[in-house]
């Protein structure tokens, strides 16, 4: 397949594995790019140094295009910038803070930026700022998201109607099916993030995998909107937080509940009661954990088989 994704990145299929905390390593992001998606470090999780050894490992290990998802409030984005630089990256994905800040100083690298987004507002905001592509992400999406809660149904025909440069679409977004709607829809491709995590490569722990294959529809939802707004799958510590809802908690008590490393002690550690477990709602839609090349393979094989039948209406 070739279009306006393919050719930007230099890849086979328009696919783009979500750069996710404690997600996604080295062993993850090479096995996607060799499958002939873009795959993604996810660097919002790493200390510099260990970015540094996930950026050799996944050198190493591809000779094939891949890129690291920076989050923009990360504490040391300076450093995280500095060594995707000195080590030859040349793709970066941002998320969460202003993409005017440093996707002229990347470009001027030769490196190609993208932004992800949740609105339309913050679409064209990263249009103005120059990135070579944007990712609009529905509400349906695990992990850190919008506070407009609009769906990806309704997101991405908004976002395209409103932009010129290339769009990849995400949110919920599990099958070739749902690939091939967002597509119709105005996007160029798709950056997929919770069928990736619940694969053999995914650097989470094998009892949040497990708990992914779990999950059914209704076992996720977004909370925490005062903080940063998380989906997380239900569990204990989830119900401690409504639990603070309904007793009425200030900001500052939700981020003393919260307290630090909670997300590492649920995906990376396999705490199932008192970690956070974030992940997006097309988990109800997953049922096995296979390897990142079967996930593209079926992706694939399940869009080639949704365009004939789209022929027949």
């Amino acid at each position: 397949m070739n279009n306006r994704i393919t050719s930007l990145f230099g890849i086979t299929y328009p696919i783009v594995q979500g750069g996710m905390i404690w997600n996604s390593g080295w062993e993850l992001a090479s096995a996607v790019s060799n499958a002939g998606g873009l795959g993604l470090i996810g660097s919002g999780s790493m200390y510099p140094d260990v970015l540094v050894d996930h950026i050799k490992k996944c050198q190493s290990a591809t000779s094939k295009p891949f890129g690291v998802n920076v989050p923009l409030m990360y504490p040391s984005i300076e450093e995280h910038m500095e060594n995707i630089i000195r080590h030859g990256v040349k793709i970066v994905f941002t998320s969460a803070g202003n993409p005017k800040a440093w996707t002229e100083i990347l470009q001027k690298e030769g490196i190609t930026v993208v932004h992800v987004v949740s609105s339309v507002k913050f679409a064209l905001k990263s249009q103005a700022a120059g990135v070579d592509a944007i990712v609009a992400e529905g509400f349906e999406a695990g992990g850190h998201n919008g506070r407009e809660e609009t769906t990806t149904l309704c997101l991405i025909p908004d976002v395209a109607n409103h932009i010129n440069v290339p769009l990849l679409a995400a949110g919920g977004i599990t099958t070739g099916k749902q690939m091939l709607a967002t597509m119709i829809l105005g996007a160029d491709g798709v950056q997929i993030g919770s069928r990736f995590a619940a694969t053999t490569e995914a650097s989470s722990h094998q009892a949040f995998k497990d708990e992914i294959v779990k999950s059914n529809e209704g076992d996720t939802q977004l909370t925490l909107k005062e903080l940063a707004p998380v989906r997380l799958i239900k569990n204990e510590f989830w119900e401690k937080v409504q639990q603070a809802y309904r007793k009425g908690a200030t900001k500052d008590e939700l981020q003393l509940l919260l307290g630090r490393g909670r997300a590492k002690k649920g995906m990376f550690e396999g705490d199932l009661t008192e970690g956070e477990l974030e992940i997006g709602q097309g988990s109800a839609l997953i049922h096995d954990i296979i390897s990142a090349k079967e996930v593209i393979e079926n992706l694939m094989q399940e869009f080639e088989e949704a365009k004939s039948l789209v022929k027949h209406f």
